[in-house]
């Protein structure tokens, strides 16, 4: 019998996200693989870089919205 196509190309499983923790245990585990191999200085230049931005991300959301209200 046919059902339709489920996905963009006829291949859905049907399975979903067995909990909300399968996406970032997931990710955590891909960071643990790329970044398994690398030496101490390296792990922290590239944590340092990502904390860097999420501050200056985090500073240029405020000052915008401090704009706004103002």
């Amino acid at each position: 019998m046919y059902r339709g196509m489920d996905g963009m190309d006829g291949t859905d499983t049907g399975q979903g996200l067995a909990s909300k923790w399968d996406i970032p245990f997931v990710l955590l585990g891909a960071i643990r693989v790329a970044f398994g191999d690398l030496p101490v200085w390296a792990k922290a230049l590239v944590l340092a870089a990502v904390g860097s931005l999420g501050v200056w991300t985090a500073i240029t959301w405020l000052r915008a919205r401090r704009s706004r209200v103002l």
